[in-house]
């Protein structure tokens, strides 16, 4: 019986490759029952034109929307997804995963697109560009400051993705991607493309997404990368070896096309002297059996004081031969590998649980354990991926350190003790080895995400060996895909660039108060400037007995003229903001809703009692929000004395209404 060959989406089409006997399509299969069920190839795509597209079509239909905008249709599309995800189980049991392995996969990617949409809309402003850092100055007079600024690339994210997340990986490439307003073509790992492919399917059918902004192709991508500028970027994730050869294509070299790698790993997990051995057995088998193993942080080297590697291995084999139902490998191509790793690996081991030559149904493998010699190559330099994981005994923390380094590089590390000691010497001796460390005791064992679950709000990669990228990493993956630019210029000129008011620009006054006005209405450089009011010696000790501060510096003449920082008695700096904030208050209602915060306070000079002060309060940025009534603005308070001197800064923050 014939099978269908899966469709790439490129150019704004739909495209399946011709039968042709120069261009047969690869065939794939069930991991479990060994059926062929599809066929993959990607002849006849063009990719200079899928290229162009992205550049052409999808990058200006990004750049277009703002950040909150972008945000918005992240949540939208985890929304429609969700909606399908029995589909996507359906077809994710066919490439050998349990159940709960769909769920790891298919819900895990989704919760990528609802964490990056959410983390936008706190953290990005409501616009096309941003604005990172506080602004430089760079002259004496002001007259000269710097900023920098961080705008999208206009060249397409070309994502290589692994066989063992066909959902996951997409989308936590993808969602970044699309939030910093570049478009994705995404290429999957042919064992399992049949899943992503469902997943891109589901995507452009729901029409959320402009067009342009994802493409997709099933099979080789040719010559894409023959194609690539400087604007584009090339994210991938498999082998170290296929990403030395991609790293180095001429086109990459040529036009030093940023390259993110996350690549093989051993990661590690240690059981301290004192480490609760329940937890660490369960997160051992667990990453052993979860996906099969199949996980780039799955636990490889499990290190083990030396005293007690005898209950170790007699806790974690009575656990895993409790395990039913662990999922098949992805392919029997797969399968065959991981027993070709687990033969050099007992080259510097045993085996103490499982049989890797039994044969189950499809690319089935039990949980292959080891025990291991630490001193020799093997364990520190073969990756079995899969349900493989070696006890490797250590005395003495440097020790541990040291063996710990011998994997050159990986994506993850655990250290499961109640011993904060023991714990901050091996965080530190093996962070510079290790994208991310989770330490695991009784205090977060309940809560913790484990060992091997990379998070969006945290980076994903490691150094050497591990492919020396990073992904995910919250909004720092969304500033990968953004070109970060130094901008020089006067106050009013990078003022009118970021679309913030900045310090030493024009101020606009008015016989409006600013907090008569909507959201609508109001503009940078929009100004209240109020007071005098003079500080007494009175308003200073009502303020004391009002609120309980009754600090010396403020209350004993005698002791505040021993203090080095201020001669005499000073007023409470809380007492000059609430002083400021009765100055610049309009009191009657009107379009300011509420006050929700003060950043970035500092009081600055001391102020003393008959010493008058005056706030100028600038509206400094405006952010609407696109899904209600009302949008938050940022005031720039600057308090000052008679003499001209701040004696406070700060940034007040209000939400005001929309008209």
């Amino acid at each position: 019986m014939s099978t269908t060959t899966l469709r790439s989406y490129v150019s704004g089409a739909w495209h399946t490759a011709p039968d042709s006997p120069g261009h047969p399509a690869r065939p794939l299969y069930d991991a479990t029952t060994g059926e062929e069920i599809a066929r993959i190839s990607s002849a006849g795509v063009d990719f200079a034109a899928a290229l162009a597209h992205g550049r052409e079509v999808g990058g200006p239909a990004l750049r277009a929307l703002t950040f909150h905008q972008r945000a918005a249709l992240l949540k939208a599309l985890a929304g429609h997804l969700r909606e399908h995800r029995e589909e996507l189980y359906a077809v994710s049991a066919r490439t050998g995963a349990t159940l709960a392995d769909s769920k790891f996969d298919v819900d895990g990617g989704i919760g990528v697109l609802l964490a990056y949409a959410s983390k936008a809309k706190r953290e990005l402003p409501n616009d096309t560009v941003y604005v990172e850092g506080a602004v430089e100055p760079l002259s004496r007079g002001g007259t000269f400051v710097g900023q920098h600024l961080c705008v999208p690339l206009h060249g397409v994210a070309v994502q290589v993705n692994a066989f063992n997340f066909p959902v996951w990986g997409p989308l936590e490439k993808f969602a970044p991607a699309f939030l910093a307003g570049v478009p994705s073509l995404v290429k999957p790992a042919s064992p399992t493309a049949f899943l992503t492919a469902k997943l891109v399917e589901l995507i452009i059918d729901s029409g959320l997404l402009p067009e342009g902004t994802l493409q997709f192709v099933a099979g080789s991508l040719g010559d894409t990368f023959d194609h690539l500028t400087g604007q584009d970027l090339v994210s991938f994730t498999g082998s170290a070896a296929t990403a030395q050869t991609l790293r180095a294509h001429p086109a990459i070299v040529r036009n030093s096309v940023r390259f993110s790698a996350e690549a093989d790993s051993l990661n590690f997990s240690v059981l301290g002297p004192d480490g609760d051995l329940d937890l660490f057995v369960r997160g051992l088998v667990a990453e052993m059996t979860v996906k099969a193993g199949q996980k780039c942080t799955a636990i490889r080297r499990a290190f083990v004081p030396a005293d007690r590697v005898d209950e170790v291995v007699a806790a974690t084999t009575a656990a895993l031969a409790q395990v039913d139902g662990m999922g098949a490998l992805a392919s029997l191509d797969q399968r065959e590998e991981v027993r070709r790793s687990i033969k050099a690996l007992t080259a510097a081991g045993r085996i103490v649980f499982g049989d890797p030559d039994a044969d189950g149904p499809g690319a089935h493998l039990g949980p292959i354990l080891l025990v291991g010699d630490p001193e020799r190559a093997e364990p520190h330099e073969v990756e079995a991926f899969g349900p493989v994981s070696t006890i490797l005994p250590y005395e003495g923390t440097a020790q541990l350190i040291d063996y710990a380094a011998r994997g050159q590089g990986s994506l993850a590390g655990s250290i499961v003790s109640e011993d904060p000691a023991f714990v901050r010497e091996v965080v530190l001796g093996t962070a510079p080895f290790h994208g991310r460390l989770l330490v695991l005791n009784r205090a977060d064992a309940t809560e913790s995400t484990g060992h091997g679950s990379p998070l969006p709000q945290l980076v994903h990669g490691g150094p050497g060996r591990a492919g020396g990228g990073e992904e995910l990493g919250g909004i720092r993956g969304v500033l990968h895909h953004m070109q970060r630019t130094a901008i020089q210029a006067d106050p009013d000129s990078l003022t009118a660039i970021t679309g913030r008011w900045v310090a030493g620009a024009a101020r606009v006054q008015s016989d409006v108060h600013p907090f008569r006005k909507h959201l609508e209405e109001l503009r940078p450089g929009d100004t209240l400037v109020a007071g005098p009011r003079r500080v007494t010696q009175e308003d200073v000790e009502h303020f004391a007995e009002f609120t309980g501060d009754t600090f010396y510096a403020h209350m004993d003449a005698a002791a505040a003229a021993a203090n080095p920082l201020f001669g005499e008695r000073v007023a409470h700096g809380y007492l000059i903001v609430s002083l400021a904030a009765g100055l610049f208050v309009d009191p009657d209602p009107g379009p300011v809703l509420a006050n929700f915060g003060v950043d970035d306070l500092r009081f600055l000079t001391p102020v003393k009692f008959g010493d008058e002060l005056t706030v100028t309060l600038t509206c400094k940025q405006l952010t609407p929000r696109d899904s209600a009534g009302y949008g938050e603005v940022r005031w720039d308070a600057d308090v000052t004395r008679q003499d001209g001197e701040s004696v406070a800064r700060y940034d007040v923050l209000t939400l005001v209404a929309k008209q």
